[in-house]
């Protein structure tokens, strides 16, 4: 995702399935007693985020949509294997009607507390380690967009009377149930239906429309795991243009009515992805492209393989954007902590960009920034790393990609390509942590680098000299 505002200043759960088979309890024993699935996945920013007891391995969504009503009914399925012994788990869902819920094909009861939880009483206890699933309808007026860390999260409505939702950190949870929380990465496939003469837009593969009786119905589907925040729906009078990539990637860039002006950027999405290819490795998403909507929301997001950007974009917020794709997507934060893994590298794709694409001299700009900021407290106060929730954002589109420059000084070009290169390889598919980055960073360089990723990543004043103008590494 990226601030505009401060721009412009198999299923990944199999081998946890194999995982909990391989120590089989013995049948002589009784088994545990069940317990109740934690109300959050674990992270001290969102205790409420996500759900402890279960990682969910894929999400069907099926979701009838009309415009004109702004009414949606929705009936979605997860397949998910337990963590422990079940009595009770939540999913998370914002607003509409619960009609039913089934575990397993079985009656299940079920209570909503507080803004976000779905509690959920399946008529047997879940095993541990078994797959289950649990199917939700639901219907009701979506909850619009509230103010937000970078705009709204929630539903908007579009100038031509269609709508989207798609948001940071939180989204998923506005249009169907979910463990809400991109430690828990699962698949995604969704069929939508639509009235006739609008079109439904989402993240993956597909998305060739069928019209009968009125309605037109489209299915995509995500066969990559993908945090559930980079999930999105839009349903407008959408023009789609596909084609695909050299590899034969799909492509598919979808304009909003009033989005003629995206046309031309839309256009550069190859050369893009072959550029960010050429400095991180293969591109790692299951198709390319863009939704392009006549929303001034202030921000864009890079939701899978196909990011959404409002009005008026430019080839820089393509190139951060797309860069996501690696750093975020592919490899997603185990904590909102480590958020600066996402936002300070895409954004120093955009400088990189700059210095191959335009012939920017990096070290004189790093410099100039560095200079100009040197007595401003409020800048350098800002850690890039656990800087509080409701903060994630404040620091990592400047002071980031300044930080990671430094790296790059300190560590030297061999190894920083290397780092930018080897990362999102190693953690493909996966989820990491910051201190995970940096242990990484001191192996691929062979250097001690604590000092100055407390003074840069960690540290709320201006780090000395000898962290913002390093020496280079001695051959």
């Amino acid at each position: 995702m990226v601030d505009r505002r401060a721009w412009m200043a198999s299923l990944c759960g199999l081998a946890c399935i194999v995982a909990a088979c391989t120590s089989p309890q013995d049948p002589s024993e009784p088994a545990p007693a069940p317990t109740h699935g934690a109300a959050g996945i674990g992270d001290e920013y969102y205790p409420e985020a996500g759900n402890g007891g279960y990682d969910v391995d894929h999400y069907e969504v099926g979701v009838r949509y009309v415009p004109d009503s702004h009414q949606l009914t929705g009936d979605t399925t997860v397949t998910a294997h337990a963590t422990q012994r079940l009595s009770r788990f939540n999913l998370d869902l914002r607003g509409f009607a619960v009609s039913s819920v089934e575990v397993d094909g079985r009656k299940a009861e079920f209570t909503r507390e507080g803004d976000t939880e779905l509690v959920i009483t399946p008529s047997a206890p879940v095993a541990e380690g078994s797959v289950f699933t649990t199917r939700v309808r639901y219907e009701g007026k979506p909850v619009s967009a509230d103010l937000g860390q970078l705009g709204g999260n929630g539903w908007y409505r579009s100038p031509s009377g269609g709508a989207f939702v798609f948001g940071e950190p939180q989204s998923a949870s506005y249009w169907y149930p979910v463990n809400e929380h991109p430690r828990d990465k699962a698949t995604f496939s969704v069929t939508a239906t639509v009235p006739k003469g609008w079109t439904a837009v989402s993240v993956g593969t597909g998305g060739e429309p069928t019209t009968k009786g009125g309605w037109t119905t489209t299915t995509w589907s995500e066969s990559d795991p993908v945090a559930s925040y980079l999930t999105m729906f839009a349903v407008d009078r959408f023009d789609v243009e596909t084609s695909t990539l050299e590899d034969g990637t799909p492509v598919r860039n979808v304009f909003a009515p009033g989005a003629d002006d995206a046309r031309d950027e839309a256009a550069r999405t190859e050369e893009i992805v072959e550029y960010l290819a050429s400095r991180f490795g293969d591109y790692p998403a299951s198709t390319a492209g863009g939704v392009y909507l006549d929303n001034a929301t202030g921000f864009a997001l890079e939701t899978q393989g196909t990011p959404t950007y409002p009005s008026g974009p430019n080839v820089e917020l393509l190139v951060h954007e797309i860069a996501h794709q690696w750093y975020g997507n592919s490899v997603s934060v185990h904590s909102w902590a480590d958020i600066c893994l996402n936002e300070c590298f895409a954004s120093y794709a955009t400088w990189l960009w700059a210095e191959d694409k335009e012939g920017a001299d990096l070290d004189a700009f790093y410099r100039q920034r560095v200079e100009a900021m040197r007595g401003n407290h409020d800048f350098w106060s800002q850690p890039l790393y656990d800087m509080g929730a409701g903060n994630e954002f404040d620091a990592v589109y400047v002071k980031g990609p300044l930080a990671v420059h430094a790296l790059r000084l300190r560590v030297g070009d061999e190894a920083f390509d290397r780092l930018l290169r080897e990362w999102p390889a190693e953690h493909a598919n996966g989820n990491a942590s910051w201190e995970d980055f940096e242990k990484f960073a001191e192996r691929v360089s062979g250097q001690e680098l604590d000092e100055f990723f407390r003074a840069w990543f960690r540290g709320t004043e201006a780090p000395g000299d000898e962290h913002l103008y390093p020496e280079p590494p001695r051959r």
